[in-house]
């Protein structure tokens, strides 16, 4: 995991959507989009992997909690992509490039996240909360 997006100071309430735009790197194994209240108080690990065909989704309260899979996996590499995250009270929305949505609960059932990051092989064009 090379290149790594991160803000601490972010203010992002229930209620409110998150929209990252971005290029896949072309030889990307995977890509990770974070977000909580820091590195290991994680609310949402977003997580395609190419290798495996799936997005993993999980929470992380000091240690990583049960994983959560979806086989639907319509990234690609070298391809240009938004994701629209909204934060709900008990959960995440995760819109993907092609419509699709898949849900995870806010495990830690914080209503402010403070922590964003993107890493992996995943370059950010643009980024919108509101």
């Amino acid at each position: 995991m090379s290149e790594k997006f991160e803000i601490m100071n972010m203010d992002m309430k229930v209620g409110s959507t998150l929209k990252i735009k971005g290029k896949i790197a072309d030889d990307a194994d995977s890509f990770v989009i974070n977000l909580g209240q820091g590195t290991d108080k994680l609310n949402l690990h977003f997580n395609p992997r190419f290798g495996e065909s799936t997005i993993v989704c999980n929470s992380r309260d000091g240690s990583w909690g049960q994983e959560q899979r979806d086989d639907h996996m319509c990234f690609s590499q070298g391809s240009v992509v938004k994701i629209i995250v909204t934060f709900e009270d008990n959960k995440f929305k995760v819109k993907l490039p092609d419509g699709h949505e898949l849900t995870f609960p806010n495990r830690l059932g914080h209503s402010h996240l403070s922590y964003l990051s993107v890493q992996g092989g995943f370059t950010i064009s643009s980024f919108k909360l509101e």
